[in-house]
């Protein structure tokens, strides 16, 4: 699979993050955060998955 940086992947939650809210810091910005906070004791998970279900969709 061949994903580019600046698309939707799984849930979009970084791709609207960079798009709709906070467009300074780029995509794979926002996933580096993401996994980062994950591997710092799985702090990211629950607000990923809270941004995952509120967050509106982008078109």
């Amino acid at each position: 699979m061949n994903a580019s940086k600046d698309k939707p992947m799984i849930g979009g939650v970084c791709y609207t993050l960079n798009k709709k809210l906070l467009s300074e810091i780029p995509t794979w910005g926002w996933r580096l955060i993401f996994v980062c906070s994950v591997l710092l004791y799985g702090f990211g998970v629950l607000p990923y998955l809270l941004l995952w279900i509120f967050m509106p969709k982008v078109k």
